[in-house]
């Protein structure tokens, strides 16, 4: 009986340990080591992610408030989906791989109350990480007016961030805010409350123990606002927020009115080892797929430009055009011309700057103001862009001249009726063969995938802040490594980088190994880089080789090493040739080991930092598939591989 007793005892103890083991198990990622379950606790929806039967985030709140309804609270759970594998294929003409695949188990949960709508809550998990949205229906309403999320991600305690304040809207230079140009702030405790008391921006990049997570949105189009994370977030709970009601098109709405039903955008966590993030196509594999648009004239490259080192003076007719010799002689195919071109140059001589150009194999790029009226900055052109049928006839005009693309400054806001903005310039533009960059502006959120056009967007305290104040230019080291683990993660960005030479009145904190490593390092689709012709000059010959062969979107990228805000090592593929780059940020040199196994190479080409007086050195090296590199304090280094 003892032993029949103990068997039955330990039956009982197998069978709470399967139990239990199902009750952890959820929505699993294809390779079964993430998963996440959804449950109903007091008529509130919540969710836990799990990392090989570990609890790693959670409990987390979700739903959505409504004028109609509020879709959080007295919920009843109506239906539970079958599982079902999600596969994609896509290439992006303008990123960090080439071709895509996205695999992710996916299910969803409808919940009504008492209100006349549903809400169903869809899960996707893969192997990177997981995402979820809302879908709104109702069979009595057909407009509704959405007033807040509760969505939350609710880290441990004991877990560290690296988050960049949301600047207050209306203030900074003009009044521009928004623009997404604040300092990250560096493995701070989570429940830190924002500096700014307006919340935290996308990408959010979080580490506990040994496991790292990214936050950020996708799939945004004009049913919704962009949204941020909440400046309070007290015992590491941080909810979805929306923008300030400020943040407006003229005249138009901040928060999401949309017809029903209704989808939100995809909220992303991307999570696992710090290679496993930096791999990572999350921001573009849930965005919108690409729009039915001509891509023949869409073309990445490095672009020449003056205005970031020499500022409004220097848009004129004779320096733009040495600017444009200037991106000849490198193979470059742009040159961007800045504010006031056509009152310093006019139309008539960018139009013959443009043919002149060609003749050269380069493409102009016009800067223009965004207009409205929540923009008081005097710039011009203005007014061109914020009708649409003015729009439209400027974009005809040059098509005709032959423009190849346009810089929109200055947009200020994350409200739906902003998005929307953005949205009817990327179709325009496309329909008249003109490829996009926008500065003042918001995270991208994988919209290069959606309008293969838009080619980079600024949103990030880039190379003009270094040129403005002492500080700027001491705080890049640390800021340039971050920002590949958060505001580049997913999306392009035009930072602007490589200053190789000299900055007028500023004096450089970073080596020129450092500086041409950025080159690299950021990925935009059009690379706009701030040296000057007569700082090029001032460089080897192969240096100048090395910015020939720039390349701007990439086949494949690879983490090699790294951590936020003290060093980064990238490796780039391009057709058979990789490129490698590095910089470090501490006190103290770094060595680095690099295991270069999964490449099939016969030689190497690397610039460093010099000895001594030498600014820099080259080695042609034999190829070996294992490297040790030091890289200097602020110092770095670019390898080329094939």
């Amino acid at each position: 009986m003892k032993h029949k007793f103990i068997f039955c005892f330990l039956i009982f103890l197998f069978s709470v340990g399967i139990l239990k083991a199902q009750e952890v198990k959820g929505l699993e990622s294809p390779n079964k080591h993430l998963s996440v379950k959804v449950y109903l606790q007091k008529g509130k929806i919540f969710y836990d992610v799990f990392r090989d039967q570990e609890q790693i985030l959670g409990p987390s709140a979700l739903g959505i408030s409504t004028k109609s309804g509020d879709l959080s609270n007295g919920m009843k759970l109506i239906e539970i989906s079958k599982v079902k594998l999600v596969k994609d294929q896509y290439q992006l003409l303008n990123g960090k791989r080439t071709n895509n695949n996205y695999f992710a188990n996916q299910q969803s949960w409808e919940f009504e109350n008492a209100s006349p709508l549903q809400l169903k809550v869809i899960f996707q998990v893969s192997d990177d990480g997981l995402a979820f949205k809302y879908q709104i229906s109702s069979k009595e309403l057909k407009l509704i007016s959405i007033i807040g999320e509760e969505s939350e991600f609710h880290f441990p305690e004991s877990t560290k961030a690296w988050l960049q304040p949301m600047s207050v809207a209306k203030t900074g230079w003009e009044h521009t805010n928004p623009s997404y140009e604040e300092y990250y702030q560096k493995e701070i405790s989570v429940g830190t409350p924002s500096t700014l008391s307006a919340g935290w921006v996308y990408p959010a990049l979080f580490k506990n123990k040994n496991i790292w997570f990214a936050i950020t949105e996708t799939g945004l189009d004009t049913n919704y606002c962009a949204t941020r994370l909440s400046h309070l977030s007290p015992k590491g709970i941080y909810k979805v927020a929306f923008p300030d009601e400020r943040e407006v098109f003229t005249g138009g709405n901040a928060w999401p009115q949309t017809s029903l039903p209704t989808t939100t955008p995809w909220r992303v966590i991307a999570i696992g080892s710090l290679k496993t993030l930096m791999e990572s196509t999350l921001g573009t594999d849930l965005a919108k797929p690409a729009m039915p648009i001509n891509q023949s004239f869409i073309k990445s490259g490095a672009a020449s430009w003056s205005w970031v080192m020499l500022k409004d003076n220097n848009t004129v007719y004779d320096v733009q055009k040495q600017f444009i010799d200037y991106a000849a002689d490198l193979k470059w195919p742009y040159c961007l011309i800045d504010a006031d071109w056509d009152r310093k140059i006019g139309y008539d001589k960018i139009a013959e700057l443009a043919a002149y150009a060609k003749t050269k194999n380069v493409g102009l790029i016009l800067w223009y103001n965004s207009a409205g009226d929540w923009n008081t900055v005097k710039y011009t052109p203005k007014d061109k862009i914020f009708n649409g049928e003015v729009r439209k006839q400027e974009f005809a005009k040059l098509r005709q001249m032959g423009i190849k693309g346009i810089k929109v400054d200055f947009f200020g806001g994350d409200g739906q009726s902003m998005i929307k903005y953005y949205f009817d310039i990327f179709a325009d533009a496309a329909q008249y063969d003109l490829m996009v960059n926008c500065h003042g502006a918001t995270l991208p959120r994988g919209w290069q995938r959606t309008w293969p056009n838009l080619m980079t967007m600024e949103s990030i305290k880039g190379m003009e802040f270094i040129t403005f104040e002492q500080k700027n230019a001491d705080e890049e080291p640390a800021h340039v490594t971050i920002i590949p683990f958060t505001r580049n993660l997913f999306d392009p960005m035009d930072f602007t980088p490589m200053s190789l030479y000299k900055i007028p009145k500023i004096e450089r904190r970073t080596s020129t190994a450092f500086e041409l490593a950025t080159a690299v390092l950021f990925q935009s689709g059009i690379q706009h880089l701030a040296e000057t012709p007569a700082g090029m000059n001032k460089m080897p010959l192969y240096v100048k080789q090395f910015l020939i062969d720039l390349p701007t979107t990439f086949s494949d990228t690879k983490f090699l090493d790294g951590y936020p805000g003290k060093f980064v090592v990238l490796a780039r593929k391009v057709g058979h040739k990789w490129m490698i780059a590095g910089v470090n940020a501490q006190a103290d040199s770094v060595a680095i080991n690099l295991d270069l196994s999964f490449i099939k190479a016969k030689k190497m080409h690397l610039i460093k930092d010099g000895v001594g007086d030498q600014q820099l050195q080259e080695q042609n090296l034999k190829f070996d598939s294992k490297l040790n590199i030091a890289i200097k304090s602020n110092g770095g280094f670019v390898l080329t591989i094939e």
